[in-house]
């Protein structure tokens, strides 16, 4: 298995794994990919495919969001989505991306990386409760285990407040869990 940054000859493998990776939500969350890579740079963000004997298996992005901070707003880093191939679940594709990419954030700077997830899964990477450290979720409806943050070398004390999303996951209603009764 080779862990790369995505191309763009890459983008509708991209598109389809996340559409059987994610089921009834999967439009949702491919659509969310599509308009992410446009905020992409160089410098900031960044989007790691897995290719397993020349298919695309495995994708992670880690895109900008902001730290509203009470000295200043911080760049930080969102990780959102990781998605692998259903049939290749538990091969350890998707820690190989996460801990690839948290290297590769380090190595930039990065002080924090956030995501809404299972702390079951997330916490074998350092992972941590973002309530238990001070940090605040942008939104009520992440339950508070799935608000989740890991912190760099280059995160300092004062490092501390409410995560802000990029517009790009509020504009796709990806934030959160929506109530299906409501």
């Amino acid at each position: 298995m080779d862990l790369r940054e995505e191309r763009p000859g890459d983008r509708q493998a991209v598109r389809e794994l996340h559409l059987e990776a994610f089921g009834d939500h999967g439009l949702v969350v491919a659509d969310l990919v599509d308009t992410l890579r446009d905020t992409l740079t160089p410098e900031d963000g960044l989007s790691l495919v897995a290719e397993r004997r020349g298919q695309v298996v495995g994708h992670v992005m880690f895109t900008r969001s902001l730290l509203d901070a009470p000295r200043r707003l911080v760049d930080v880093q969102v990780l959102s989505p990781l998605a692998v191939t259903p049939e290749l679940h538990q091969r350890g594709i998707g820690s190989a991306l996460v801990r690839h990419g948290l290297e590769v954030l380090a190595e930039r700077g990065v002080p924090l990386v956030f995501l809404e997830g299972d702390p079951g899964y997330y916490a074998r990477f350092g992972f941590v409760p973002g309530g238990d450290l001070g940090f605040r979720k942008p939104s009520l409806r992440i339950p508070d285990g799935a608000f989740q943050v890991f912190r760099f070398p280059a995160h300092e004390p004062w490092m501390t407040g409410t995560l802000v999303y990029a517009e790009s996951f509020w504009r796709h209603d990806a934030v959160g869990l929506r109530d299906p009764d409501a």
